[in-house]
């Protein structure tokens, strides 16, 4: 059960609609926004130009289907936000402008009310958590709205964004929850069917869900003026599926707690309007984790050579996610992924590169258990080749006769699941037991870094290698290590750098040194012994 499993409902009916901003022109006879118009006369293109949409050729190919991205990355503000941000700023009257505006944001909305706001001439006040990353503080401010930092987290920085809004007489400038906010992002719909060829013949759009208003836009547009068979799909992730459990319970539903990592969807409830109408319209709502997020990222920079935050790829993980669980490899039908982000962290880079070959189902995780014994680690060597080994973990266990190693390697993601009983069922045959881990998260985000422990193992020696990182390095390696001294710690991961870095202790008794430094000689691999390092000495020695 995800974290965001302990839910609180609203216990009250909500109270009526209500539209304010609207003149009676923008309102159908029952008196709820006309969105087709809302959208043909939005004023988004005062400030922007389209985004364009491109066809994904290698994912294609590969699953069978077109697959197009509408770019919305590409903004000045890298993300779709500053549709809304500026379609609701520029309906504002010459009093509310002279006035100024002010939101509450850590990201992407926050620097489409700036942008707008340097556009219009109205002075803007964001308030962000004082946790809100540097480099967005420094871009919101660049932009030239005025920043203030407070609060622990987005709840406390909203509530005093409210408070000074009452003081100040400020216009509050809403990230999804507005019929204008919705009408801007709906002008991604309007596009995607101006721009794909044949468009009466796309099966579906995909897009991110966070408060709901992008989604809710495309859904407005393309529900009236496309084809009655497209279908629009809804993505979140598994720990932050506030529409999708809102949806099942027919109210607006509030998560206790929302995944961070998709910092631009991690809404704990979702908008009032873009409810009303996803009830109405959307067609389906798809959850993935975060492996699969990552591995989207990867997809976008293969096909693109541009890099998303997690929120921007969510859309196209949901499209992947759809296409294997409904059977559609191959079936050669026409999707759109809204691509709708890319002020990505930097420090998140590590992180994704590390999941991404796990969230495409490249990469198996397997723990095994091997006789304790010269030789065995060829042997579990040769059963994995000629796969691709990304990771070899292993600590000398003292106490039995067999030991505990942790290693992944690449598979093709179509044949996955048959090629992990195949290595499962020859490890069995060859007295060695595994077990597929790739889905534990305590072993994916701890247990692969720690595994080992701090033990005295008898005649241990500590040595760092380095080799040229080139297809069978590691087995040439261990091939030449293979001269009757036994491996008592083992540590190699694939960090698609040009170097090979292993870490490795050896049991080489005092008589045998000689024979070892000459065997080291002649391997012709640089190392750098660290038998007397004091992280080994107290981390990895007893």
């Amino acid at each position: 059960m995800s974290p965001s499993a302990t839910i609180e409902y609203s216990s009250h009916a909500p109270e009526p609609l209500s539209y304010p901003r609207l003149q009676k022109h923008y309102l159908t006879a029952s008196n709820t926004p006309d969105y087709l118009r809302l959208i043909l006369t939005a004023k988004v293109y005062e400030i922007i130009k389209e985004t364009p949409l491109v066809l994904a050729q290698n994912l294609s190919t590969k699953l069978g289907n077109q697959i197009w991205l509408k770019r919305e990355d590409l903004h000045e503000v890298f993300s779709f936000k500053i549709r809304g941000a500026y379609n609701y700023m520029a309906s504002l009257t010459e009093e509310e402008r002279w006035k100024g505006v002010i939101t509450c944001s850590a990201g992407n909305h926050a620097q489409g009310v700036a942008l707008s706001g340097a556009h219009l001439g109205i002075p803007c006040t964001i308030v962000m958590p004082e946790g809100t990353p540097s480099i967005k503080v420094r871009n919101v401010s660049r932009l030239g709205a005025k920043v203030i930092l407070h609060g622990a987290d987005f709840d406390e920085a909203k509530a005093h964004c409210t408070k000074l809004a009452l003081a100040h007489g400020l216009t509050f400038v809403p990230p999804y929850d507005d019929p204008l906010v919705i009408a801007g992002q709906g002008t991604v719909g309007m596009e995607i069917l101006k721009q794909l060829p044949h468009s009466d013949k796309l099966d579906g759009i995909f897009a991110a869900v966070g408060g709901g208003g992008l989604v809710a836009g495309i859904c407005e547009y393309v529900k009236r003026i496309g084809d009655p068979q497209t279908k629009v799909t809804g993505v979140e992730t598994v720990d932050g599926d506030a529409m999708h459990r809102s949806l099942a319970k027919r109210e607006r539903v509030t998560l206790r707690e929302v995944g961070p990592f998709s910092d631009g969807t991690a809404v704990k409830i979702v908008g009032e309007e873009p409810f009303r109408i996803c009830q109405n319209l959307l067609d389906d709502i798809v959850l993935v984790d975060n492996d699969e997020i990552c591995a989207a990222i990867k997809d976008v920079f293969e096909e693109t050579r541009s890099i998303t935050e997690p929120a921007g790829a969510l859309a196209l993980a949901g499209l992947k996610r759809y296409i294997v669980d409904n059977n559609l490899v191959g079936a050669q039908k026409k999707f759109v992924a809204v691509i709708s982000g890319a002020n990505m962290n930097f420090d998140r880079l590590r992180f994704v590169a590390e999941r991404a070959e796990l969230g495409e189902g490249r990469e198996v995780l397997l723990s095994v258990d091997i006789p304790e014994r010269p030789g065995s680690f060829i042997a579990l060597h040769s059963t994995i080749h000629p796969r691709a080994v990304t990771e070899f973990i292993y600590r000398y266990n003292v106490t039995g006769d067999r030991a505990h190693v942790m290693l992944s390697f690449r598979v093709d993601s179509t044949s996955r699941t048959t090629e992990v009983k195949e290595v499962l069922a020859a490890l069995k045959a060859a007295d060695m037991k595994g077990i597929d881990i790739s889905d534990d998260e305590m072993a994916k985000s701890h247990a692969r870094y720690m595994i080992g422990g701090c033990q005295a193992v008898p005649n241990e020696r500590i040595f760092r290698f380095e080799f040229p990182e080139r297809p069978n390095a590691l087995r040439s390696f261990l091939l030449g290590l293979q001269q009757g001294w036994n491996i008592s710690l083992f540590h190699y991961r694939n960090h698609g750098a040009d170097l090979g870095k292993v870490l490795a202790g050896i049991q080489v008794p005092a008589e045998d040194y000689a024979a070892f430094d000459a065997f080291l000689d002649k391997l012709n691999f640089t190392y750098v012994e660290e038998t007397e390092n004091v992280v080994y000495k107290r981390f990895l020695r007893g």
